[in-house]
């Protein structure tokens, strides 16, 4: 892995999302609420982790500490705003116990390892390489298309393509929340939690309802993106090795 990673970034960020795609596909025709699901996805991110904690990457992938202008960065809250937003229809767990504990816990470390494969790997590759718009587009981008593999595993194309343009615009708004905060982790949190309320969200809410959610949603990252972009001085982690 280390000497793909010190050929080509962009490569290892690409092997991830292979990696990751291919396993999820599989891992999800099992259930969420199936143990091997979530026994996957924790080898996943503990392979991760220990690639990072093992070559000093800690810092450089925003594992390292909280964003230290969480004041500027409105310490967060539109993420937790659309984190909260799989309870909007109401509560009604599709699973019952231990399979809901499955869910759950597998929910929490989707929202690690696609953080850190795209918000992570990906971007931090193309800052290096790219300009500052096209990493933050193809983050975004990458991010929301990977979620057409929901076709696979049940969920219908409007569903779906709701869900990839939902997802856009989520990526969007997570990127530049790292990009200047210099912190992945408020990411992490608000990605797994905005996954974990999913598992207890009422699925039965109207069609209306569901777009009315996505257009607030999208509207909110836009701003937040926007505040960010103007009023946030980027971290000195995320301003070395890229071209202006």
């Amino acid at each position: 892995m280390m000497k793909l990673y010190k050929k080509s970034e962009i490569m290892f960020a690409i092997l991830w999302i292979v990696i990751y795609t291919v396993s999820m596909g599989i891992l999800r025709n099992l259930g969420d609420d199936s143990p091997w699901m979530m026994l996957g996805l924790i080898v996943i991110s503990v392979l991760m982790f220990v690639f990072v904690w093992k070559n000093s990457f800690m810092e450089k992938y925003g594992l390292a500490g909280w964003a230290k202008n969480s004041r500027a960065m409105l310490w967060f809250i539109p993420l937790w705003i659309i984190a909260s937003c799989n309870l909007w229809g109401g509560i009604s767990p599709e699973y019952p116990l231990p399979g809901l504990i499955f869910a759950a816990v597998s929910m929490a470390f989707v929202g690690f390892a696609e953080e850190l494969i795209f918000r992570g790997f990906l971007f931090k590759a193309m800052l290096k390489d790219s300009n500052v718009k096209a990493a933050i587009i193809v983050s975004s981008v990458t991010f929301g298309l990977g979620h057409i593999i929901n076709l696979f595993t049940g969920h219908d194309l409007v569903s779906t393509l709701m869900q990839v343009v939902f997802a856009i615009a989520v990526g969007f708004v997570f990127t530049m929340a790292y990009y200047k905060g210099g912190s992945l982790l408020p990411c992490i949190l608000a990605h797994s939690l905005t996954d974990i309320f999913a598992v207890f969200a009422n699925n039965e809410v109207s069609f209306q309802l569901n777009v009315i959610t996505h257009a607030i949603i999208i509207i909110l990252a836009i701003a937040y993106g926007i505040y960010l972009a103007k009023h946030v001085e980027t971290p000195l982690i995320n301003r070395l090795n890229y071209q202006k």
